[in-house]
């Protein structure tokens, strides 16, 4: 039985189509081994966010060469879709696969040279087949792919292709069958997942599917992935928070609090329309985990423009923020931007960043010591008896229990935290 090693850079997305690959290859026979071991093929799922992932994709491809030169090594995902012609030049390399391409990856594991098809051309949803993701408890289901924005920066657009969405009716028989299979939180998940449905026909919303998912009582926990601001609606709010099954967590891309930079970045949402909707989302959702993404040293961003973000950061009551350095990717219109910043400072302010991040985490988990949360159980450690999981509000949580709890909610009353996690006893045994 020959051996195949996978390994996934970025996304949720690239998760899920990692996990669907490889319920692929174990369908074909193949024998699924640890990345780091000796296999016949390795397959590196790429992502090009930034030029550090590039770099992390070609350093792995030369790590699997080194692990066994004699077997086969393939990269696919988006940096093997937007710059093939780079990594076909490695001599390490032995395949170059395209995104839509993953679909097929058993039957082009001894491809030779570049497969990468056209996903600009994709007019359909192409989401690789999966019943079950990831970990023990929470399942990971991609109701939506590619995108339509075209921000300055961003080149998913490129490696995803046009908004495609998964239909209505299979996106319900999807979380029916992992509720079946024993999963107690299923988090929705996509590269533009406010668009879902748009391009259904009829068009079909997000909010309307998750109505359907919540009045259906299809699974215990529904987790909604990342929006964009301004896809936030008031109907989605008052449904999250009329359900007992939608988790309170809403991650929102900001990317900076400046008008004028966010005009340079091709956003739709001005800084004021943003405190706006963490005012009113905190109204109707007061303990929701806010998390937010952030580019630091965005072209021309003047000193006066990054104080502008950081005291909007400061100002405003959130939970977490994702801090990402800019980085140039070739073929967007921000790497032909002038004034690009040096190395040093966007370094500089992504820390100051990152230190406002920690301050808002600390802030956030203080607010809830003394009360009790709702704990999805997902690990014990058997050495110090204690048992890891996750609460409704995206706080991880420890305390002292036995194995027997995995994969059940437990009452937590919160005692502490160390800035990044929580601790408390268990209150009384739940479901």
């Amino acid at each position: 039985m020959k051996k195949v090693a996978v390994t996934t850079l970025g996304c949720k997305t690239n998760q899920f189509e990692s996990a669907a690959m490889t319920e692929q290859l174990l369908a074909a026979g193949y024998q699924i081994v640890p990345f780091g071991e000796s296999a016949d093929f390795y397959i590196i799922n790429s992502c090009s966010v930034t030029a550090r992932t590039d770099a992390e994709t070609r350093r792995l491809i030369r790590r699997a060469r080194r692990t066994n030169p004699l077997a086969r090594v393939v990269a696919t995902g988006c940096y093997a879709q937007v710059a093939a012609g780079d990594l076909e030049r490695m001599p390490e390399l032995d395949a170059v696969l395209g995104n839509r391409e993953k679909q097929e990856i058993a039957a082009l594991l001894e491809t030779d040279g570049v497969l990468v098809s056209d996903v600009a051309r994709s007019g359909e949803d192409e989401r690789l087949k999966l019943s079950s993701f990831a970990e023990h408890t929470r399942a990971f289901l991609q109701i939506q792919n590619g995108c339509n924005s075209f921000c300055s920066y961003c080149i998913v657009p490129y490696a995803r292709g046009r908004s495609r969405s998964v239909g209505i009716e299979e996106v319900l028989q999807g979380v029916r069958e992992l509720a079946l299979n024993g999963y107690k939180e299923v988090v929705l998940t996509g590269i533009h997942l406010g668009a879902y449905g748009l391009d259904l026909k009829p068009a079909e919303s997000l909010t309307g599917l998750v109505g359907m998912i919540d009045g259906q009582k299809l699974v215990p926990r529904l987790r909604i992935g990342s929006l964009e601001p301004n896809e936030v609606s008031d109907e989605l709010l008052e449904l999250m928070a009329g359900s007992d099954m939608i988790c309170p967590h809403l991650h929102l891309p900001l990317q900076s609090g400046s008008d004028s930079v966010l005009k340079r970045m091709g956003r739709r949402y001005t800084a004021g329309f943003f405190r706006e909707l963490i005012a009113n989302v905190t109204s109707r959702l007061p303990d929701a985990f806010i998390g937010a993404d952030l580019i630091a040293g965005f072209p021309g961003e003047s000193g006066d423009e990054f104080n502008q973000t950081r005291l909007l950061l400061e100002e405003l009551p959130l939970s977490d923020l994702h801090v990402f350095p800019f980085s140039s990717r070739p073929g967007t219109v921000a790497a032909g931007m002038p004034d690009h910043l040096p190395a040093g400072v966007i370094t500089e302010r992504a820390a100051i960043l990152r230190r406002i991040a920690e301050q808002k985490k600390r802030v956030f988990l203080e607010r809830f010591i003394g009360r009790e949360l709702e704990v999805l159980v997902q690990g014990h450690d058997s050495g110090t008896g204690r048992c890891r999981g996750l609460s409704r509000s995206y706080i991880e949580v420890s305390f002292r229990g036995s194995a027997e709890l995995l994969n059940s909610r437990q009452k937590i009353r919160i005692a502490g935290h160390d800035g990044k996690s929580a601790s408390g006893e268990l209150v009384f045994r739940g479901l």
